[in-house]
């Protein structure tokens, strides 16, 4: 039974997919504005959710997708000791929830990282219009593909490659979903901590601070606590090939 109280009412605030600048990215992507207008009916939006609230916590009956509109949302389950395991980062136009689908109950936790908004998207409601939307079928499909897709590749990243490829494949991994927002791909803020980071790729805080200064020290990236500049985009790439030792622009 859930015992948390609701942390956002977002049956008060009405958030519109046509006029959000994101529609591209995220579910409503290649609808029609007719189509559009019908998914706008459900979506409700939310007033800004400060850093470490949370947006739904494990176990939490299951009703809404949550798509983020701005800001940064960690994803994390709890180990058999107590202990926090992140599964993942969530950024403007990327989704949450779909995890809770099979058992009508959220499997993981989900908080800001920063000060966020997200869009509260109703389960029910959304599969009465995409039974009459076939495109937008097609799109939660490619979107939980896209999902199961993450899982395995960070799922390879932890259990076949060194901790200097984790880091270059988080960072590049970085770099082009900021560029796919249309943001810059090699000057952006990281907005969780190097303990964050070294939890998500299985490394230790010590380990991930070595090695921001190890790739700083050699010319890859720059650091200025949160900031990072990526200086040599073309090198990190190798280094997640696993072709670090090998290259000439190795950084060893």
């Amino acid at each position: 039974m859930n015992t948390h109280e609701p942390i956002i009412d977002f049956s008060k605030i009405k958030a519109t997919c046509t006029t959000c600048n994101l529609h591209e990215l995220c579910l409503p992507r290649g609808l029609s504005v007719e189509d559009l207008n019908k998914l706008d009916y459900v979506i409700k939006g939310s007033r800004p959710i400060q850093k470490n609230k949370h947006i739904f916590r494990s176990n939490d009956s299951f009703h809404s997708f949550f798509a983020v509109r701005s800001g940064s949302v960690k994803a994390y389950t709890l180990n058999e000791s107590g202990e926090e395991q992140i599964i993942g980062f969530y950024f403007p136009g990327e989704i949450l929830g779909f995890d809770a689908i099979e058992e009508h109950k959220h499997t993981c936790s989900a908080v800001a990282l920063e000060t966020t908004t997200v869009c509260s998207i109703p389960y029910t409601k959304l599969n009465e219009i995409s039974a009459q939307v076939p495109e937008l079928q097609d799109q939660i499909l490619r979107l939980i593909s896209r999902e199961i897709t993450k899982e395995n590749k960070l799922l390879l990243t932890i259990n076949k490659r060194s901790a200097e490829e984790r880091i270059a494949t988080f960072l590049v991994s970085l770099s082009s979903r900021f560029q796919k927002l249309g943001y810059s791909a090699k000057e952006f803020n990281l907005p969780m901590s190097r303990q964050d980071i070294g939890n998500y790729l299985g490394l230790t805080i010590e380990t991930v601070s070595r090695l921001f200064t190890k790739f700083q020290k050699n010319g890859l990236i720059k650091i200025d606590k949160k900031s990072i500049s990526i200086q040599d985009l073309s090198t990190l790439r190798t280094i997640c090939e696993g072709f670090s030792d090998k290259s000439n622009n190795s950084v060893a």
